[in-house]
């Protein structure tokens, strides 16, 4: 039997548990459809959401427009708070580097403002009426 001293006690979890577990994901429904539609790797290949997932596998996870790589390291089955969530996996520092300059971009190119196409608003569109009646009169 499993020891209650030990935080984390289960010896098989699936995976869409796993990364529920995990805080990956707010609901397990999530992590289906994330698992379902590829943005999971297990081991570097798709697999199927009844995965049993064990210590050290590797998981490549794509959550919006990040892309997280982990090593399992523990093993839950039940969603905790996230300091004690975040015992269960160890984020390559690869995948740390990555993130953070992908973010960096992310930023700058929001300050950039670039392929910003927007309709003109009333006083704008009033400018553009002043303006050609005032090059039509010219």
């Amino acid at each position: 039997m499993n020891s209650p001293s030990h935080p984390f006690p289960t010896a098989k979890v699936r995976l869409d548990k796993w990364l529920w577990a995990a805080r990956f994901f707010k609901t397990r429904s999530l992590a289906k459809q994330a698992i379902e539609g590829g943005k999971v790797h297990y081991n570097g290949t798709r697999s199927k959401v009844s995965k049993e997932t064990e210590v050290g596998a590797k998981l490549t996870i794509r959550i919006g427009l990040d892309e997280v790589e982990v090593e399992v390291i523990a093993l839950s089955d039940q969603r905790r708070g996230a300091p004690v969530a975040n015992l269960l996996y160890a984020e390559t520092s690869d995948s740390i580097r990555k993130r953070e300059i992908e973010a960096q971009q992310r930023k700058v190119m929001r300050g950039l403002d670039i392929g910003r196409r927007e309709r003109p608003n009333k006083k704008q569109r009033r400018q553009i009426h002043q303006f050609k009646q005032d090059s039509d009169k010219s």
